[in-house]
C-alpha cells in the first residue's frame, strides 16, 4: 500500500520540476520572433446570412485586409510573411476573418459554407501562426476531402497560440483569453447557419481553449485529440451538452506528459485528468498510430473516425 503514495509523490515532484522550469527559467526556443507590423483591420458587421452573395462580400473584404498586411510585410522586409500572405490572398481562398497583427488571426473556410449541413471548426494548439499556418490548412483540406459534399471546415486561428516550448503551453492563461473569442465566433456561426450540425475539433493546447469555452457553446460534438488535459476532472465537468470525444494515437508523445494539475498560487501548471482515461468519461475514438501532429493525415484511421464524428455517423468506440 505504501508504494501508491510514493508513486504519487514522485509524479508530483516531476510536475513540480516541469512547473519550475517552465515558469521560472528561460526556455530555449521559447522566444517569439519580433512582430511583423500589419494594419488594423476594418470592423466587420456580423454575417447576417450565409448566402453566396453575403459570403462573397465578406471574402472580398478579408482578401483586401490580407493584401494590406502583405504589403506591410514587404515594407518591413519580411519575405517569409509576405509569401505566406500572398498565398492567402489568392482568389480561391475564403476567409471569414483576418487580422495580421501579433502573429495573426484567421478563420478560413474550406468547402461551401452556404450549403453546409455539417461544419467542423478546427482549433489548433501551440506553435501555429501565419508563418506556420500551412499545417492547419493541410489538416483542413484533408478533412474537407474526407467529409465530401454538404460539409464545410473552418480553420480557426483566432488566438495567439503559445510557443510549443514555453511556460504558456503548460498553463491556462492563453486559453482563458482565447475562449471568449472562440465562443463569440461559434455563436455567430450558429446564428447564421442555425440548421447546421457544428463540431469543434480541438488539438493539443486547443483542447484547453475549447474546454474553457465549452459551457457557452451550442455544438453537437467536442472532439479532443492529442490533448494534454482540459483542467476539468471529467467530461461532465466541462458543462456542455455536446458529446465529448477523446482520442490519442499510439505514436503521440503527449501520452508521456504527467496528467496532473498543480496549483502554484499565481497560476496552475498542467491540465489534470487524461481525456482518454475511463475516469474522464469521454467517448473514446480510435486514433490508430497517429503522432502528435498527424491526426488529420490523409488515409489515417484518426482522420476517418474524426470525419465520422463530424458527419454524425460514428457509432463505434475504441
Amino acid at each position: 500500500m505504501a508504494s501508491r503514495p510514493r508513486t504519487h509523490r514522485l509524479r508530483r515532484a516531476l510536475l513540480t520540476a516541469l512547473a519550475t522550469g517552465a515558469v521560472a527559467l528561460p526556455v530555449s526556443g521559447a522566444a517569439r520572433p519580433a512582430a511583423v507590423p500589419a494594419p488594423v483591420p476594418a470592423a466587420l458587421a456580423p454575417l447576417a446570412a450565409a448566402t453566396p452573395t453575403a459570403l462573397g462580400t465578406r471574402y472580398a473584404a478579408t482578401r483586401d485586409e490580407i493584401r494590406a498586411a502583405r504589403q506591410a510585410a514587404v515594407d518591413h522586409g519580411d519575405g517569409r510573411r509576405a509569401e505566406s500572405l500572398r498565398a492567402m490572398a489568392a482568389s480561391g481562398r475564403h476567409f471569414l476573418a483576418f487580422d495580421g497583427r501579433d502573429g495573426g488571426r484567421t478563420a478560413e473556410v474550406f468547402g461551401d459554407l452556404s450549403g453546409a449541413t455539417r461544419i467542423a471548426v478546427l482549433v489548433p494548439g501551440a506553435g501555429v501562426d501565419l508563418d506556420h499556418y500551412w499545417r492547419l490548412k493541410r489538416d483542413a483540406e484533408a478533412l474537407t476531402d474526407e467529409l465530401g459534399g454538404g460539409s464545410a471546415v473552418i480553420a480557426w486561428l483566432g488566438y495567439r497560440t503559445p510557443a510549443t516550448v514555453s511556460p504558456q503551453a503548460v498553463t491556462p492563461g492563453v486559453a482563458d483569453q482565447a475562449a471568449p473569442q472562440l465562443t463569440s465566433f461559434v455563436r455567430e456561426l450558429g446564428t447564421t447557419l442555425p440548421d447546421a450540425r457544428i463540431s469543434l475539433l480541438c488539438h493539443s493546447y486547443g483542447s484547453v481553449v475549447c474546454a474553457r469555452g465549452a459551457s457557452g457553446l451550442d455544438v453537437a460534438d467536442l472532439v479532443l485529440y492529442g490533448s494534454p488535459g482540459t483542467s476539468a476532472g471529467s467530461a461532465a465537468g466541462l458543462g456542455t451538452s455536446a458529446t465529448v470525444w477523446a482520442g490519442r494515437g499510439s505514436g503521440d508523445w503527449i501520452a508521456h506528459v504527467p496528467h496532473l494539475r498543480l496549483d502554484l498560487g499565481f497560476t496552475s501548471v498542467g491540465f489534470g485528468t487524461d481525456p482518454v482515461s475511463p475516469e474522464f468519461g469521454a467517448e473514446v475514438f480510435d486514433a490508430g498510430d497517429a503522432g502528435h501532429s498527424d491526426y488529420l493525415r490523409r488515409g489515417s484511421v484518426s482522420l476517418r473516425d474524426i470525419a465520422r464524428i463530424v458527419a454524425g455517423t460514428e457509432d463505434g468506440r475504441a
